[in-house]
C-alpha cells in the first residue's frame, strides 16, 4: 500500500515509517506540521524545522504545512496536508508514530475515515521499555531535542537514547512517574541516523532555550 508518513523528526513518527516499510509498504511522502504552538496537543516542535534534512537522506519528498496549533482547528490543517498527499502522491493511507495518546489516535483516525484512506499505528500500546529496547536494537540514533517535566532538565538534552538511558528512565518512572518514552510528553526526540536513513546526520551545535521551570529546548545546529 502506498502511505503518507505523519513525520515529526522524532523516534515513534521514524521508527512507525520504519516498520511500516518492514512490512511491505511502499512510504510515498513524508507529512509534517509546523505548528505555531509550542504547546500543540497534536504536533512536536523542538526540531520540526530540521524535517527538511531527515526527508533529504531518507529520499522521501516532504509535505510541511503550516498551522497555528489552535486546539481542534488545527486538525483542519492536518486535513489539508493529508488531503494534499492524497492527490499529489496518491497515497491510499497514512501511517503515525501513536504510542498512547488516545486524543491524537483517534482525532487522525477521524480524518482518515473523512477522507476514504487507511490509518496505521504500529506502536499503539507498545510497552514503553520495549519500545526503547527495540529502538536500540534496530540501530536508531536518537537524541532528546526537548525535556518538560521534573526531575528532567537541561543535561539531558542532546542525550542518546541508549541502554544506560533507559537504565535511569525505569528508576524516574518509580520514583517519579515519568513515562520512559515520553508518552506523557516529558520529553521529545530528534533522529540522527536510522535504517531509513542514507546518510547520518552531524550535529554541529545544541543551543539551549530555557522556557520555564522544568522546560528546556534545544535548537539544534546541523
Amino acid at each position: 500500500m502506498m502511505l503518507g508518513v505523519l513525520f515529526s523528526g522524532g523516534k515513534d513518527s521514524c521508527y512507525s515509517a520504519y516498520l511500516a516499510k518492514q512490512k511491505g509498504h511502499n512510504l510515498a511522502c513524508l507529512i509534517s506540521l509546523d505548528s505555531e504552538n509550542k504547546d500543540s496537543f497534536m504536533f512536536h516542535t523542538p526540531a520540526i524545522s530540521l524535517v527538511g534534512k531527515q526527508a533529504e537522506v531518507i529520499g522521501l519528498p516532504l509535505i510541511l504545512q503550516k498551522t497555528k496549533g489552535e486546539k481542534e482547528k488545527e486538525l483542519d490543517d492536518l486535513e489539508r496536508a493529508i488531503k494534499l498527499a492524497v492527490k499529489k502522491y496518491k497515497i491510499e493511507g497514512v501511517v503515525s508514530g501513536a504510542v498512547e495518546s488516545v486524543y491524537q489516535a483517534s482525532r487522525i483516525q477521524k480524518i482518515c475515515n473523512k477522507l476514504k484512506i487507511e490509518c496505521f499505528n504500529p506502536l499503539w500500546q507498545k510497552n514503553q521499555i520495549e519500545l526503547l529496547n527495540d529502538l536500540i536494537k534496530s540501530k536508531f540514533e536518537i537524541i532528546l531535542s526537548g525535556v518538560f517535566a521534573y526531575p528532567l532538565n537541561e543535561k539531558w538534552i542532546g542525550r542518546k537514547i541508549d541502554k544506560k538511558f533507559i537504565e535511569e528512565l525505569k528508576m524516574l518512572k518509580d520514583k517519579w512517574g515519568i513515562n520512559p518514552a515520553g508518552e506523557g510528553g516529558e520529553f521529545e526526540s530528534f533522529v540522527v541516523n536510522c535504517p531509513l536513513f542514507n546518510d547520518r546526520i552531524k550535529i554541529r551545535n545544541i543551543n539551549m532555550i530555557k522556557e520555564g521551570e522544568n522546560s528546556f529546548r534545544g535548537e539544534i545546529e546541523i
